[in-house]
């Protein structure tokens, strides 16, 4: 029976541990495509751990797909063959349809918009080592302006945090903070060029399809299925910059599997142009297990574009992004758009690299973590003893701060939705964030309680059963 050693294993723990060695096993093709694995209880017994261990491990392999369970069978390796296809001519630019903004008014509940409740920010933390920075820096450093990169202070505790948390190795010149995600898409299409057709994930965010329109790219919208962009529909469309979510995607919260990802790096190598954005925008908030790595972290091409903000982790008026650069491409950057000045103050830059460096931004995460958890839970809680329990199916739970509630009912997404504002609720349906008729998935709602406080939810889920029932 398959065996591992678990001693000198330092701090890891012993599910970690064994994850690792899964996982190395199946990437260096001792454990082949559709071999069959130890059962749980059989695998505990030989290993001398708990069958919890176990289950925590495979766990995480068939969350990135490295395995896949079957039924009362048991658990197999994935094939994980990178798959060449080759490229088809492009088909004609879709037209993305005009997309209305919401209604600006202020919902009794909201699980739509992203917001962080006032006595979770760390104020009183955040004040002192603004105070600190203030008294303690160079005059003259803080009121310069700071290079297109962003200072090397947040570059360094940025680069540290990426490697302790993420497992990415990073040096800090790769790194380019901005004013949010939505500035630095605009950088990179400066970088890379216009010229090029640019495909996002259908259905997507919305309004990173609207930048790209606006900044005058060709945006093609690519289909998904269970794993992400179809491989296929990507070589159709003609386009050479792909802009995927694959550690969580949004709406659906699907986690891309490891197959699909090396299919997608296959891609990219295929054409001098080809790059991969990874937007990574609320990794921190993944429930159960360890995070999903990235997908720049198994790179060897130097192909993926790394993007992440702070405006999910501490919030949203907090306008501090950053891009990670493929090495290759730093040179361009500074060559061609280093007449930048940042566009973050040098004041917010110095006082947030204190804050990652010196720990604080760990025990935040920590702390959000448990609060969205908590939240998480009531509310299924509440779902599950509701008049809906029976009539729903909830998926994607573990994933970040949405999961989806997939509605049994014969009425359409406008009338439940038309039925929530009655109710003071403001409700978003997956539906809403299609481009292409053809695929539109009704009756499931995109459900984000990031902004909810616990007091809130029995109330909350009371209104949303009537408005599902009529």
């Amino acid at each position: 029976m398959l065996t591992y050693s678990f001693e000198n294993i330092d701090s890891e723990s012993m599910y970690e541990h064994l994850y690792r060695c899964i996982k190395q096993d199946i990437l260096q093709e001792k454990l082949r495509a559709g071999e069959k694995l130890p059962s749980k209880r059989a695998f505990a017994k030989n290993l001398g751990v708990s069958t919890i261990t176990v289950e925590s491990a495979y766990a995480q392999l068939v969350a990135e797909g490295f395995l896949y369970a079957l039924p009362k069978r048991g658990y197999y390796v994935c094939d994980l063959e990178r798959k060449e296809t080759a490229p088809l001519p492009p088909p004609p630019k879709p037209q993305t349809p005009a997309i209305q903004p919401a209604p600006k008014r202020t919902y009794w509940a909201d699980f739509v918009g992203s917001s962080v409740a006032r006595d979770m920010f760390p104020f009183s933390v955040w004040v002192k080592l603004l105070r600190d920075v203030t008294a303690g820096e160079d005059e003259a450093t803080l009121l310069t302006d700071t290079s297109a990169g962003g200072i090397q202070q947040l570059r360094q505790a940025i680069s540290d945090h990426l490697y302790q948390f993420r497992g990415m190795s990073i040096d800090p010149e790769q790194i380019v903070v901005g004013a949010g995600t939505e500035y630095l898409y605009s950088v990179l299409i400066q970088l890379l060029g216009r010229q090029w057709g640019y495909a996002v994930e259908d259905p997507g965010y919305l309004r990173l399809s609207k930048i790209y329109e606006k900044n005058d790219v060709a945006t093609y919208h690519i289909p998904m299925d269970e794993h992400g962009i179809i491989p296929e529909k990507l070589e159709e469309s003609g386009a050479e910059i792909l802009h995927i979510t694959p550690s969580h995607h949004f709406p659906t919260g699907i986690v891309m599997p490891v197959s699909r990802r090396y299919e997608f790096l296959s891609w990219a190598s295929k054409g001098e142009n080809r790059y991969i954005i990874e937007d990574d925008y609320d990794c921190e908030f993944r429930l159960a297990g360890r995070p999903i790595p990235t997908l720049q972290s198994i790179d060897v091409m130097e192909k993926v574009i790394y993007i992440n903000t702070f405006s999910k982790s501490l919030a949203p008026a907090f306008r501090i992004s950053y891009l990670v650069l493929p090495k290759h491409l730093v040179t361009r950057f500074y060559d061609t758009l280093g007449f930048y000045s940042g566009t973050v103050s040098c004041l917010e830059q110095m006082t947030l690299a204190r804050f990652l460096s010196e720990g604080y931004f760990e025990k935040h995460i920590n702390r959000m973590r448990n609060h969205y958890r908590a939240l998480r839970d009531k509310l299924l809680a509440e779902l599950r003893q509701s008049p809906l329990a029976g009539k729903v199916r909830i998926s994607e739970e573990n994933a970040g701060l949405h999961f989806l509630l997939e509605l049994d009912t014969q009425r359409s997404d406008e009338e439940i939705r038309a039925a929530a504002e009655r109710e003071d609720l403001r409700l978003s349906f997956v539906s809403q964030y299609y481009v292409s008729d053809q695929n539109r998935r009704p009756h499931v709602l995109v459900m984000n309680y990031s902004g909810l406080e616990e007091r809130q939810i029995p109330e909350a889920v009371a209104r949303l059963c009537r408005a599902v029932e009529g």
